[in-house]
This record gives structure tokens, C-alpha cells and sequence, in this order.
């Protein structure tokens, strides 16, 4: 994995080679693919290699990614009020209901939901796939047409559905699970999605100060992770950090986080070979990969903490004995220490700066929101993961 392959095939191209190009595959997660998977796979990769399309042309460059514009989940009218309640807790408030469909948007800061009971559409189906669950990712970036035709480059499968009068069109691709992506102009192009599609709504709300989404974190079949890593990396040009192997109470958990190059966009990839490890047991219950929880940035940690507590949201519960290592490990002021501790804030540092989590309970029994707070730390708390996934799995069990 050294070798710098871009100046490789750029010197090939100096010498005007043009002949052929194969793979050779190394990597067992690879082989335990399919047939039809693999060679998707070596195709995109070859495609992103070379820099050439199918057609023999450049390459259309990644644009820009600026973010996440919205995120879609699908539920029945039921599991809307649950997920409704969940929302108010963390400081969300109604901004608009769609037009034409049972869908509603949910705003914060900078951050959109959007809660499809739709009993018909792309929701609907996936839905009735997967059960409560994410079922879209909107995408802000600097050019989506673009953006669409290096996704078609790259052979993604690109995704289309009847479009209502008034309606306004977004472009989008299929992604990890069979959910979507979708492509939005930062600019004009992301107001008008909310002046056209929606009637705006006035709802009291009781803002938590939550300003945007820091990252996604998705759950993938452990033999899925390298080929989605080549998705994110070749379509939407972002960068690999280091891999972690998290400790799971029922296994070994292998998790790294893909970025752009401004962090403005990171998805976590989770991914296990053993069968029982909470994201396995996620695969499972919801028959296939996809987003398991949803990580939003606070203003003030600790004020976020106290008015979601006050509004009845319950907070994943810390151990009293991490607190008791975590004094030992940092050298921590008292009454950071005592604040930590009554609010059931995780913490960590690195060479950069500090970091602080919050964790709610579970929803649907698989699903879960991360409020988190950055000075300046580029990680997303790995030191912390066995932490949390042992008071989670604690929960389960007692449920």
C-alpha cells in the first residue's frame, strides 16, 4: 500500500503507454466478495487509477464536498412519533411539511431531517427492506451535475423517481445498504429545495444549540468495508485515516473514518467478523448495512446535556469507575472532572486538542444520536468506544 499510484500511472501516461492494465488481488476481504462485487470494484478502482472514464476521457474532477444538507429517514406514522419525541428532546423543531407528502422537515442550527411516512416511493420500499432507518444522505457540493458525471465514471448506480408538480429534482446514486445519495448545489440550489417542497411550519422550540453534523456512522458486512472505502475515496475524493480495532464486548470492531479534505464531510465505516458485536447484531436486525447513528456538534456540551435532560431525553449512562480512570489518565481540573461525570460526558485528548461525547439510549432498538463537542481534536473517540459499547450492551441486556 506505498506505492504512490497516481505519479505510477502518471509516468506510464508520460511514455504515452497504452497498453494493458490488470489487477492482481491481494486482499482476502476483497475475494470474499462476489464474483459480480469484485469486479465492480477492480473496474472503479482501474477507472480512478487511470484517471480516464469509460468513454476514454478525463476523469471529471471531484468537486468540492461541503457537508451534509439533509438527512432522510423512513419510518411507519408509528415509529414517526417515537422518532418526533427523540427530536424535540434534542432541540429540534418542525420547520415544514412537504407539500404534497407525509413528510416532514425537522431543523437545528445548520442541521435538516426530513421524516418520511410516505406509504408509497423510495422511502416506502426501503422501509418495508429495512425497517425504521436512514434511508437518504443529502450531499452539499460545489457542482452536483458534476458530481453526477464522475458518479457515472465511476459506475455508480444512479437513481431516479417520479418527480410531483412543483417538486424540485435533486440528482442521486445509490449508496451503502441500497440507500441514497443525494447531490445538492450548495447555494441556491439547497434554499430553494426547502421554498419549493415544503410549507414552512412554527413550532415552539427549545434549541439544544446544536449547530451541524459532525459525522455518520455506518455499519458494513466486514467483507463490504474495502469496496465502500474505494466509493467514498474515488467518487467524493475523500482522505482514509488511520484504522481502529474497538473492543466490543462480543468481538473485535474495525472502524475508520473517511473525510474530505476540509472535514466539512466524515463517515465513519464499522465493520466486524464477529457474529455478535452491536454492529453485526445492527446488519442483522435491519437486513443489511447501512447508518447506524448520527453524530451533531454542540455549541456548549454541556449545555446541550442539561436542557436534553431537562426536555426527558435519556442519555446513555457512563460507568462511575471510566471517571475514576479518566482523572488518572488526564490531569484534569476538579471541577472538569465532577462536571463530566454528573452529566455522562465522555472525553478524550490528542496532540491537537480535546474531545467530548454524549450518547442517547437506543431507538427502534438499533439506532442512536452522538452530540459531540471539538477543540480542535481531529478523532472521533476510539478511546472511548469499548467504554460506550459495554453500556450499551448492558442495556440490551437488561431490556
Amino acid at each position: 500500500g506505498d506505492l504512490d499510484i497516481g505519479k505510477f500511472m502518471a509516468a506510464l501516461e508520460n511514455i504515452n503507454y497504452r497498453g494493458w492494465i490488470s489487477h492482481e488481488i491481494f486482499n482476502d476481504r476483497f475475494r470474499m466478495s462476489s464474483p459480480r462485487q469484485i469486479a465492480l470494484d477492480g473496474k472503479r478502482s482501474l477507472i480512478a487509477m487511470s484517471g480516464r472514464g469509460r468513454d476514454g476521457k478525463p476523469l471529471t474532477p471531484a468537486p468540492p464536498a461541503k457537508g451534509i444538507a439533509f438527512i432522510e429517514f423512513a419510518v411507519s406514522e408509528r415509529e414517526a412519533e417515537e422518532l418526533s419525541r427523540f427530536f424535540r428532546a434534542l432541540g429540534f423543531a418542525r420547520a415544514g411539511r412537504h407539500r404534497s407528502k407525509d413528510v416532514f422537515w425537522w431543523r437545528q442550527g445548520e442541521i435538516n431531517l426530513i421524516v418520511n411516512t410516505e406509504t408509497d416511493g423510495f422511502a416506502h420500499s426501503h422501509h418495508i427492506t429495512h425497517g425504521p432507518s436512514v434511508a437518504a444522505i443529502a450531499l452539499l457540493t460545489g457542482d452536483a451535475a458534476r458530481q453526477m458525471r464522475r458518479a457515472d465514471s465511476l459506475l455508480a448506480e444512479t437513481f431516479r423517481q417520479p418527480v410531483g408538480p412543483g417538486e424540485l429534482e435533486i440528482p442521486a446514486i445509490r449508496g451503502v445498504g441500497g440507500s441514497l445519495l443525494y447531490f445538492l448545489d450548495q447555494g441556491d440550489t439547497f434554499g430553494r429545495v426547502w421554498e419549493t417542497d415544503f410549507e414552512p411550519m412554527k413550532e415552539p422550540t427549545s434549541d439544544a444549540g446544536l449547530t451541524r453534523v459532525d459525522h455518520v456512522a455506518q455499519s458494513v458486512l466486514f467483507e463490504e468495508l474495502p469496496g465502500w472505502r474505494l466509493f467514498y475515496r474515488s467518487l467524493l475524493g475523500m482522505e482514509k485515516t488511520p484504522q481502529f480495532d474497538i473492543v466490543d464486548p462480543a468481538g473485535v470492531v474495525e472502524s475508520e473514518a473517511l473525510c474530505s479534505p476540509d472535514r466539512s464531510l466524515q463517515i465513519v465505516l464499522n465493520a466486524s467478523q464477529a457474529r455478535h458485536t452491536q454492529s453485526n447484531r445492527f446488519i442483522s436486525e435491519q437486513l443489511g448495512s447501512g447508518a447506524q447513528h448520527v453524530a451533531f456538534q454542540a455549541k456548549d456540551i454541556f449545555a446541550a446535556a442539561k436542557a436534553m435532560r431537562a426536555a426527558g431525553l435519556e442519555l446513555l449512562e457512563i460507568p462511575e469507575n471510566y471517571y475514576d480512570d479518566l482523572e488518572a489518565r488526564f490531569d484534569l481540573a476538579d471541577d472538569l472532572a465532577a462536571r463530566l461525570r454528573a452529566l455522562n460526558i465522555l472525553y478524550d485528548e490528542d496532540e491537537n486538542g480535546r474531545y467530548f461525547q454524549i450518547y442517547t439510549r437506543g431507538l427502534f432498538g438499533r439506532f442512536f444520536f452522538e452530540v459531540v463537542a471539538r477543540d480542535s481534536y481531529r478523532g472521533f473517540g476510539a478511546a472511548n468506544a469499548l467504554v460506550r459499547l459495554a453500556a450499551q450492551t448492558r442495556i440490551s441486556e437488561c431490556a
